[in-house]
């Protein structure tokens, strides 16, 4: 009985204090239906991967991109995909926001690379030598360090505003070359190492400007080790055809790489 009146008075005290018996806060946030939004730029659209969709056009979204693979394995409520082959940040801005809205729970970004001359920074250490290629990672690095930062501030801050309620990954790039690795032919190994510090650069500062923002960074380096080009087994596409495809992650790559990254922060 003592039992009984302890138990009766305790439930009272709940009901006076305004206190809820359903279940917690966490369990109900896993009923909220996910409504994911992934922006980017090749590296997200899948460029490199294959099977693109027949109507994402120059964008080469592929169905084996990650965020192809995320909405397949955990069906959103609804899933929109604007990434885009050749986006940089203010592409992402003017091009790519459109779907986010307060509902948007889930936003997955990679951006920046573009910003910093990537693809002319690589024709140019493919086809000029290590003097000039080391030079054009240097004003890379420059660009990086100096005017990204603001770059990455701005496509952040407008992401916020259009998805306040949105869990936002930023994900990273990997290093391109396994130093002292199985090419046998292309760059030189100064080269290499100077893009593969690039990449660090890039990352550094990627995930800088994401914590500043309060979102979360998915470093893809560690994921990428041992699968670099010049590595027994890359998961990045080397100089080929088509040229678009070049220094891109492959199938592989997508799904082994980035794929389980993301996976691991939404």
């Amino acid at each position: 009985m003592r039992l009984r009146r302890l138990l009766s008075a305790a439930v009272t005290a709940v009901a006076l204090l305004g206190v809820s018996l359903a279940a917690p806060a966490s369990a109900a946030a896993q009923d909220t239906p996910v409504r994911y939004v992934a922006l980017g730029d090749s590296y997200s659209s899948g460029v490199g991967a294959g099977s693109y969709r027949s109507d994402s056009g120059n964008c080469r979204r592929s169905t084996r991109a990650y965020p192809e693979l995320w909405a397949a394995a955990n069906a959103p409520a609804s899933f929109h995909f604007t990434a885009c082959s050749g986006a940089r940040t203010t592409d992402v801005m003017s091009g790519q926001l459109g779907p986010l809205n307060a509902e948007t729970t889930l936003v997955t970004i990679s951006v920046g690379g573009n910003d910093a001359g990537f693809a002319d920074t690589m024709t140019v250490c493919v086809l000029q030598g290590t003097n000039s290629c080391v030079a054009r990672v240097a004003r890379a690095n420059a660009y990086i360090t100096e005017t990204l930062p603001s770059r990455l501030d701005a496509v952040y801050t407008a992401i916020r505003e259009r998805a306040p309620n949105a869990r936002v990954v930023v994900l990273g790039y990997p290093r391109m070359y396994q130093l002292n690795g199985t090419c046998l032919v292309g760059i030189s190994e100064q080269s290499r190492a100077a893009i593969n510090g690039a990449s660090d650069n890039l990352s550094e500062v990627i995930s800088k400007r994401a914590a500043d923002h309060g979102f979360t960074y998915g470093d893809v380096r560690p994921a990428f080790t041992g699968h670099e080009i010049c590595s027994s087994a890359s998961w990045l596409h080397s100089l080929t055809l088509p040229i678009e495809n070049s220094y891109h992650p492959t199938a592989a790559g997508q799904s082994g790489g980035y794929h389980p990254v993301m996976a691991a922060l939404s």
